[in-house]
């Protein structure tokens, strides 16, 4: 069950406990989606993993998935150098769902045709059903579908039949019944799909015949016991930053190995007002869980000392944590494996890109580097332990719960590795982090005040490297603006500006402007992810 950072997986994970044995396989064809349909097949309590589209059927027979679901991508079916998947899955026995250009491929490869549409269909858009059973089992007609596709099915292979249809595209849903073979030219993963749920559980439950065997206890049991075999006797060094993802993995790994477990705080400079404080006295106070706490301010301000490009400063923040672990290693050690609370989002934000060895060709988009992953440098002196990054945000918080984690952490806003650095904007100077602390700090006060805090995903505020003029006591200023950056989510991988009531923008901008020194003006950011990310850099 171990995810790489290339997006494939260990075939021979025969650790694996029978209980989690039963998956379904995601084929990765460069959809920005693919993570969200795992993720959407994880909420009804069956493991899932995405893996390459190079992925072959003879490596796919030995993981033995219930089913496999191809995803969407940016390509043609019909294009030169298009990614395509073994032929040789169409003969598994196994059930198959294509998404979007899955669907195409699965058309063209088993002798249907696919071509450019005349219209293409983006947005929202009413299925109307001609089939519903089996996949369509309790979809509602014209309910509303996510489309995205500029090329659409214009003749079916033989065996198959339409399932249904929109205004717009003739082959919206497609099934080889007898084979088990479906397709859909929607996304039925993404929240704007309202049947979308219910064809997943479809498909997952009544034609691949899974059950919920993928639950938090099943998982705090493997993890365990997973850590314990790779471990064995030797000491473990935690980078703890308190937040969710660090904190669950402290309580996690205590449970596994107890004082083999060292946890270390890098107070980096780039925390949020009285955090660090705050982290060594909860921990070793309340949970009696004992931290080592570095004071390397100084250091990490000097490392990213006139830089402005924000891959660069990722890079040299995580070189330099790692740096510092393996110093401090040496006084405390020795430690044989260093700990780290990535998640998934981070592995699959951080890879590369899928590269065809033969063509070259990029199926993903790299989006950034985090520091848990993007930032290791070649020559890391330790062994890497990774329990969560097979976890969604959202699967960690019910991690944390189910092993005693606070509530005040398991709903903690989550807190970018570089912290303030990457929500400076350019340069970072000891002036703007005070600024910036200060903001930041009004914002996360209010919320909380107004009984608002946990209606955001994340809340904080954004500092611009550009000055404007203003005008205080009857005097003209030229100071900083504050960006203002409130996001719903469910998983942090896609998100929405949240629409937040006037009257708390208001306070939360007369605050800041009157007890900030050196802002004079505040904005809301209004960008949803995508396009835009959550954080600025």
């Amino acid at each position: 069950m171990t995810l790489q950072t290339d997006s494939t997986t260990r075939l021979d994970d025969a650790s694996l406990p029978e209980v989690n044995r039963q998956m379904l396989v995601i084929l990765d064809f460069g959809s920005q989606y693919s993570e969200l349909i795992a993720r959407r097949i994880r909420e009804t309590e069956v493991y899932s993993e995405v893996l390459s589209y190079r992925t072959t059927a003879e490596q796919l027979k030995q993981l033995n998935p219930k089913g496999i679901i191809l995803s969407g991508g940016p390509s043609s079916v019909y294009d030169t150098g298009a990614p395509h998947c073994d032929p040789a899955i169409w003969e598994l026995g196994i059930p198959v769902l294509g998404v979007c250009y899955g669907m195409q491929l699965m058309v063209q490869q088993l002798g249907g045709q696919v071509e450019r549409a005349e219209r293409g269909e983006y947005g929202k858009a009413g299925l109307f059903i001609d089939d519903p059973t089996d996949l369509l089992t309790n979809v509602e007609d014209n309910t509303t579908m996510w489309m995205s596709h500029g090329d659409s099915v214009t003749q079916l292979p033989n065996g198959f039949e339409v399932l249904a249809h929109t205004d717009n595209t003739s082959c919206a849903a497609i099934a080889d019944h007898q084979r088990k073979l479906y397709g859909v030219q929607f996304h039925p993963e993404v929240v704007h799909s309202l049947g979308g749920i219910a064809l997943i559980r479809n498909f997952v439950y009544h034609i691949c015949g899974c059950h919920p065997t993928w639950t938090t206890e099943a998982f705090v049991e493997e993890a365990i016991r997973e850590v314990r075999a790779r471990v064995g006797d030797k000491r473990v060094l935690l980078a703890l930053s308190g937040g969710v993802d660090s904190s669950t993995l402290a309580f996690l790994l205590h449970e596994a190995i107890g004082d083999q477990l060292t946890c270390m705080f890098i107070d980096q400079g780039f925390m949020r007002k009285g955090e660090p404080e705050r982290l060594v006295k909860l921990f070793q106070e309340q949970f009696h869980i004992p931290v080592e706490h570095i004071k390397a301010r100084e250091r990490f301000l000097n490392i990213v000392q006139g830089v402005t490009d924000p891959e660069e400063k990722r890079k040299r923040i995580g070189h330099e944590f790692i740096r510092v672990f393996e110093e401090e290693s040496n006084r405390l050690g020795p430690f044989d494996y260093l700990a780290q609370g990535t998640l998934y989002p981070d592995v699959i934000e951080s890879a590369d890109t899928n590269v065809d060895p033969k063509t070259g060709e990029r199926v993903a988009v790299k989006i950034k580097s985090h520091h848990n992953v993007g930032g290791l440098p070649k020559d890391l002196q330790f062994k890497l332990v990774e329990p969560l990054r097979k976890l969604f945000k959202d699967e960690v918080r019910k991690v944390g719960r189910n092993i005693g984690l606070p509530e005040e952490i398991v709903r903690r806003h989550p807190f970018p590795g570089p912290g303030l650095a990457i929500r400076i904007i350019g340069e970072i100077t000891e002036e703007r982090l005070e600024i910036l602390r200060n903001a930041d700090f009004v914002v996360r006060d209010e919320i909380s005040k107004q009984g608002m805090y946990h209606d955001f995903w994340q809340a904080f505020a954004v500092l611009l490297p550009v000055r404007s003029v203003g005008v205080m006591g009857d005097q003209r200023t030229y100071a900083y603006p504050i960006v203002l950056r409130l996001v719903s989510s469910e998983d942090g991988m896609t998100a929405d500006w949240s629409r937040v009531p006037y009257d708390l923008l208001e306070t939360i901008s007369n605050r800041i402007v009157n007890e900030v020194e050196g802002v004079n003006r505040v904005v809301y950011d209004i960008t949803s992810k995508p396009p835009g990310t959550i954080e600025w850099e």
